[in-house]
């Protein structure tokens, strides 16, 4: 039986706003041999509708629905905790539509919850006000733990640097939904209906995209496009089930 994928975007299928050599031969073979794959990214910012666009303009030809953001998991994860409930959220337009589309209102008087994404400028009154509501009860979640992200001019302070800052704060840890956290790819697997013992992760991490696939029970595949080399994997007490140097080196094999 062929497997199941999911595959982590940057450092994977583009880098930035580049395409990954062989990247758009890999995904044109999923879909030819009706192979089930979902497209993984921790980053929060965009929706689904923004990553086909962005990604349709490097080559790859991916519809919106076959993309999952940690902003999408968080929303599920927050419905399926409190389904209906209200939140005050601190994000762009990937994670407040992802709650919108939950049923979730979003509010700063008595929320159920503190949502916690990347934001292009962060608004320090919108971090008080996040402070505040936790102290006075809110439960604090964050879409992921990354502490940097890359642009073009450099790397950025992202989610977890903010989250970071809002514990020190308040005394109070959020629960981080993304990578690595195994919700984000069980609920990606449920997403897919697929089962995590025919599903291989696809990643250029070691510490979030393979330690995700590891602990959900996953085959990996560590690819060496993106941020983690070969020297690095013996620095880790888990090893992805294969190294590989790109996608383009990734045999897909149809069914009968």
């Amino acid at each position: 039986m062929p497997k199941n994928y999911l595959i982590d975007m940057d450092g994977v299928l583009v880098k930035g706003k580049e395409l990954i050599p062989g990247a758009e031969k890999f995904i044109e073979s999923l879909i030819a041999c009706k192979i089930k794959f979902l497209i993984l990214t921790n980053n929060p910012l965009y929706t689904q509708r923004d990553l086909e666009h962005r990604l349709k303009s490097t080559g790859l030809n991916v519809p919106a629905e076959l993309i999952f953001t940690s902003a999408v998991a968080t929303a599920r994860f927050a419905q399926s905790q409190r389904p209906n409930g209200t939140a005050f959220v601190i994000g762009e337009s990937g994670l407040t539509q992802a709650m919108h589309d939950v049923g979730y209102v979003q509010t700063d008087t008595h929320p159920d919850y503190v949502i916690l994404g990347e934001v292009n400028n962060y608004n320090f009154e919108q971090v008080t006000k996040a402070v505040r509501l936790i102290n006075e009860g809110a439960m604090f979640i964050a879409t992921n733990p990354d502490p940097t992200g890359p642009t073009e001019g450099g790397i950025v302070p992202a989610t977890g640097a903010m989250a970071a800052l809002i514990e020190k704060a308040t005394g109070k840890p959020p629960f981080f939904v993304g990578k690595p956290n195994p919700f984000m790819m069980r609920s990606a697997i449920r997403y897919l209906g697929v089962h995590s013992e025919d599903t291989i992760m696809i990643g250029d991490r070691m510490d979030t995209d393979i330690v995700a696939g590891v602990m959900s029970g996953l085959d990996t595949i560590l690819v060496l496009s993106g941020v983690s080399r070969r020297e690095d994997v013996m620095r880790f007490p888990y090893r992805p089930t294969q190294i590989l140097g790109s996608v383009a080196d990734i045999v897909v094999e149809c069914s009968e």
